[in-house]
């Protein structure tokens, strides 16, 4: 579990930091737009294209981990449920008395 953790974190500095470069370079294009000629205009919108495609790269590979896991816990959490059906209304109920009461107390 803390592995998971630490590689989310990990994982929200590296898009952090990729937000920030986007931001940077979208300031960038805008104040490229009133003051540079078309062909330079091109290469600015053309490097500014390369680092969304990189980034959304990126995006894809550093959540996809994050994504097969939640699917997993989804399978076995599911199959503990249909395996311990009692179990699982008991905790439900004793969940909702629970919830009831402090609601109650408001």
């Amino acid at each position: 579990m803390n592995h998971a953790v630490e590689q989310f974190d990990r994982a929200r500095s590296r898009m952090t930091h990729d937000l920030r470069t986007m931001i940077t370079d979208s300031e960038d294009l805008l104040h490229a737009v009133g003051s540079v000629s078309d062909e330079g205009f091109a290469a600015v919108r053309t490097a500014f294209e390369q680092k969304l495609k990189a980034a959304k790269t990126r995006l894809t590979e550093v959540s996809q981990p994050i994504l097969d896991r939640t699917r997993e816990t989804a399978v076995v959490a599911d199959d503990y449920v249909h395996g311990n059906p009692w179990s699982t209304a008991g905790i439900a109920i004793a969940a909702g008395v629970l919830i009831g009461l402090l609601v109650a107390r408001r």
